[in-house]
């Protein structure tokens, strides 16, 4: 679906995804600052009407749903029997509809799975990506969007506070993602128009997904499409802090996250890294991380962020040292980086985790 942000000069995409507009680095500032907003083109809309949908979400989810407030914003999981992360979506219900928001890719397998799940409760799960979009900003830049936009329901992100439930594994004061102010709001397409006609004439700034993302990894902020590689555990990304309920109802996958949280811990662990600035090259994700000679991991998120420098997250053997120098596999080499610890070796309910530093930004 062509967006009518395409017709702006200077913005570059990927096929229907804003990638930049000239300038990632700056455009991160002025997301940041509320001065800038975001249309997300790599996310879907979902909703699910009909008078069981809270309980039957709660029923099939991560998340306790059952008595979710209008308007208030939450997350779930989807995870297999085994208690893998399969899909993930952003939650908020109107009194009407619970609005999902998912990435683009994900949206089919997980409506599939939705549609086979329903049998005689009254629940209507649909695709309305086509009717809608999604921008992204900070709160106040989300709030001052025109009122012709016609913002229909508005997620705010709760990460990283720990949910009603919840539990959260990563020990730094302060949690890197208590800087990010992220909103991401609901508009009609004639309205998304609307918004490229504001942008037009000046009112309003631009910004890619590249500069979003960006903000995303430097708050150590898991997501679907990067981090859940299929084999994934909640308890691996620090995930239980917002999508996972611990004392809720039963639900697939259940067990395992009660049996690894309570009784044991993740196999991997989510690590964030400082990447060595004097190379113009970045990793993709799915690059090896290695300890010397040893495999023991791979990259799934890597930015240039604009105070940082370049940035990844990482998924770890558990068994790594915390303290280990790292490298990174690039084209043509690989690249020295600095881990940072996320999840603990020793995660879990027992576990006794000191409250650490946080590394010092570069400058």
């Amino acid at each position: 679906m062509s967006s009518p942000f395409a017709e702006l000069p200077a913005t570059v995409w990927d096929g229907d995804v804003l990638v930049h507009v000239g300038s990632p680095l700056r455009e991160q500032r002025m997301l940041a600052e509320g001065e800038a907003i975001a249309p997300l083109g790599d996310r879907a809309v979902l909703t699910v009407s009909g008078e069981d949908r809270l309980s039957w979400l709660d029923s099939l989810t991560s998340q306790a749903l059952a008595a979710l407030t209008p308007g208030i914003s939450t997350e779930l999981l989807v995870l297999d029997p085994q208690g893998h992360v399969e899909h993930a979506a952003a939650v908020v219900d109107d009194g009407e509809r619970t609005w999902l928001i998912v990435d683009r890719d994900d949206a089919p397998g997980l409506l599939t799975w939705l549609l086979r799940m329903r049998f005689r409760l009254r629940v209507d799960p649909q695709d309305v990506s086509d009717a809608y979009t999604v921008i992204g900003g900070t709160a106040a830049a989300i709030a001052a969007l025109p009122s012709e936009v016609g913002t229909v329901a508005t997620w705010t992100d709760p990460w990283p506070a720990v949910s009603v439930g919840g539990w959260g594994y990563a020990a730094v004061d302060p949690h890197p993602g208590t800087e990010r102010d992220w909103v991401e709001a609901i508009v009609p397409r004639d309205g998304e128009a609307q918004l490229a006609q504001a942008v037009a004439r000046g009112e309003i700034a631009l910004a890619g997904t590249l500069a979003a993302d960006a903000l995303r990894v430097a708050a150590w902020r898991p997501r679907q499409r990067s981090e859940a590689d299929g084999r994934a555990l909640p308890h691996e990304l620090d995930w239980l802090r917002t999508a996972v309920h611990l004392s809720k109802g039963c639900y697939r996958g259940q067990e395992t996250v009660a049996k690894v949280h309570n009784l044991g811990h993740p196999p991997r662990r989510l690590v964030a890294l400082q990447l060595d600035g004097s190379d113009a090259v970045l990793p993709e994700p799915g690059a090896e991380v290695r300890v010397g000679d040893d495999v023991v991991g791979a990259v799934t998120s890597v930015a240039r962020h604009f105070e940082e420098g370049p940035i990844a997250l990482a998924l770890l053997k558990r068994t790594t040292p915390t303290d280990a120098p790292v490298t990174v596999g690039v084209d043509g080499g690989v690249i020295s980086a600095a881990q940072e610890q996320i999840v603990p070796p020793d995660a879990g309910r027992t576990a006794a985790i000191p409250r650490l530093p946080r590394l010092s930004r570069r400058r």
